[in-house]
């Protein structure tokens, strides 16, 4: 047990010596070869605390040569170390001073765990739970590791070189490791992670394969050192994702802008089709045929037209989400091409109502029963209704600005639907004294009631739509980080959850909507965080669920971020290759969309080279 407890103080004093040792060089000093005797005069404590507390201690003794000058130097230390919030037990200068060997290790040991380990997290666990959490996460894959401690799993070496396989699978080939070598392996990770990686080999090979048990603090202080070494490399790939997801914005909304130019096209050229068959159409001068085209133009109006109503007030919803969109992350604005505007379309659609009030007087002129007070009363109010109904849309159409502002415009419109359904019913009033009368038609309108409760109906909707749109385009513009395709996601879940349609979830209702996106909370946690969203907007709304969801995946992206990120994966060229985006890991389609859209150059290899600063300064405001 003597032997043992010796073999691992050794261990200890030459990794913490070591580990010492990075510091002091990094900052410009000369390399300790002793704990006992380098520490004693208090000097390197100092320089040491300086170093992990980045600050000055103030004038001390530099050459120290009486032992009360000594004693002053470790107490500046040891007061340093206590002002940080740790706490030594059981030393005190005298012990530094005199070389207490296993109360110095201790001391050592408690400042690793303050300025290296303390901040390791992972999944709420810190420091050795959350390192070795983490350590059997990334070593999962590999079937012959099984780190279940901090001494005899990295005996062998192959908990080492899976590490390194995991982050760098370049530096080696995993499967082609003799799995029984283990001082091979051990000494092939120690090497590889020393000369790639830039992680101090703190440790031998004897130190981990040739004893019984490896020393802990030892084990643990090393692999501390792959912890961090690896989470600058994942902060690298935040550059790569960075790039994609704005591929995949731009990409998003040139598809937006070209499903519009489709659609308004079709819609345009439907509507001028129809309107040159009303002007070429003939009556016989029979009763019948009136009818007959009376009744066509009606099948007209409850399924074209409607039809039309709908893909009118979609197209216009879609060049609102996409200019919406566009200003959200501070992009150019969309200016449609010529004679696809949303004015054009609005001027063909007079036209057509224009037509159609003509293509119903030929009608009516046809059948002349109609007592003309009851004809005019519904047509007044009918007419009114729909210029009222085409008011707030186009008022909800024509709302921009800061999305706040436009939030309390579409609650305003919203206001005012009660008031209109109870007009609805007054012209629904008349509508059944002219159905008692047989009035059939009507030269003053082209409106019946149905059809003005189904736009009611597509207005209601779109205001709902536009109200939906507007929360989750607020939320996108400050959690960047959420893709659309996630913000679906998470509003279907709401809604989903949302039984009582309250708006609201309760807390087994929140409760079964996280777990159904992959999160779990302990009871006592999940009680915790409804009771927090409580206090904080008084119920679990969309806003609240939202904001909880992106507390977890948030990741802003900023013009400035996109410059970086491109400088970063072209290696601050002024322009990118194909091969850096490969490099770069970037989806096959987010590469052929920047290569599409970027402006370039060939050199004299023939290659083409990207120029993103251009490219960014024209698709940013």
């Amino acid at each position: 047990m003597d032997t043992l407890e010796t073999r691992s103080r050794d261990v200890q004093e030459r990794t913490f010596c070591k580990w010492l040792n990075t510091k002091l060089e990094l900052n410009g000093y000369p390399p300790m070869s002793s704990l006992v005797k380098d520490l004693s005069d208090g000097v390197r404590l100092i320089q040491l605390m300086e170093i992990m507390g980045d600050v000055s201690l103030g004038r001390y003794n530099k050459n120290p040569r009486m032992r009360v000058q000594k004693a002053e130097n470790v107490n500046k230390a040891l007061e340093f170390i206590n002002s940080r919030g740790v706490k030594l037990t059981n030393i005190g200068p005298e012990d530094i001073i005199d070389g207490n060997l296993k109360l110095i290790l201790g001391m050592i040991w408690t400042l690793i765990l303050r300025f290296t380990i303390a901040d390791i997290s992972e999944e709420g666990l810190s420091a050795k739970e959350g390192l070795l959490l983490w350590c059997q996460r990334k070593t999962a894959p590999y079937k012959e590791v099984d780190v279940q401690d901090f001494s005899l799993s990295w005996s062998d070496g192959l908990a080492l070189c899976a590490l390194i396989h995991c982050h760098r699978p370049d530096l080696l080939d995993y499967d082609k490791l003799d799995k029984a070598d283990r001082h091979g392996n051990t000494f092939l990770a120690l090497t590889i992670a020393a000369e790639h990686l830039n992680i101090p080999q703190l440790l031998e090979v004897e130190d981990l394969c040739d004893t019984s048990r490896p020393d802990e603090r030892s084990v643990m202080t090393y692999i501390a050192s792959f912890f961090h070494a690896f989470s600058s490399m994942d902060q690298a790939e935040t550059v790569s994702r960075r790039v994609e997801k704005f591929a995949e914005l731009m990409q998003s909304v040139w598809v937006a802008r070209h499903d519009y130019e489709r659609r308004i096209r079709l819609l345009l050229s439907a509507l001028s089709e129809t309107q040159s068959q009303w002007a070429a159409t003939v009556f016989s001068g029979t009763y019948a045929d009136a009818k007959e085209q009376s009744s066509d133009f009606n099948t007209y109006k409850h399924t074209t037209k409607r039809s039309w109503v709908t893909e009118r007030q979609d197209v216009a919803t879609l060049f609102g989400n996409v200019q919406t969109k566009l200003r959200t992350y501070g992009l150019r604005e969309y200016v449609p091409p010529l004679g696809l505007a949303l004015p054009d379309l609005d001027e063909a659609w007079k036209e057509l109502l224009a037509s159609e009030a003509t293509r119903s007087r030929a009608i009516n002129a046809q059948i002349r029963q109609i007592k003309e007070t009851l004809r005019k009363n519904f047509a007044d109010l009918a007419n009114d209704f729909e210029r009222r109904l085409h008011a707030i849309s186009s008022e909800l159409t024509a709302i921009e600005g800061p999305l706040e502002l436009q939030q309390q415009q579409v609650q305003e419109i919203q206001t005012r639907i009660p008031g209109l359904s109870e007009v609805l019913a007054t012209v629904a009033g008349a509508e059944a004294e002219c159905a008692a009368a047989n009035v059939e038609e009507n030269d003053y309108t082209v409106f019946t009631c149905q059809d003005l409760e189904f736009e009611l109906e597509l207005v209601n909707q779109s205001i709902a739509k536009k109200i939906a749109f507007i929360d989750n385009q607020i939320v996108s513009r400050n959690m960047t980080n959420l893709t659309p395709a996630q913000l679906e996601q998470f509003e279907s879940t709401f809604r989903y959850f949302d039984k009582d349609e309250s708006n609201t979830l309760s807390l087994s209702e929140m409760t079964a909507a996280l777990a159904s996106l992959g999160i779990v909370y302990s009871d006592e946690d999940m009680d915790f965080i409804y009771d927090q969203l409580l206090q904080d907007y008084g119920a679990v709304t969309f806003e609240a669920f939202i904001n909880l969801l992106v507390d977890i995946t948030e990741d802003q992206t900023s013009s400035e971020q996109l410059r970086e990120a491109f400088r970063g994966i072209a290696t601050d060229k002024p322009f990118v290759t194909e091969l850096d985006l490969r490099i770069a890991h970037l989806p096959q389609p987010a590469i052929d969309y920047l290569r599409e859209v970027m402006p370039s150059e060939r050199n004299a290899a023939g290659e083409p080279e990207y120029d993103y600063e251009r490219w960014l300064d024209d698709v940013f405001a």
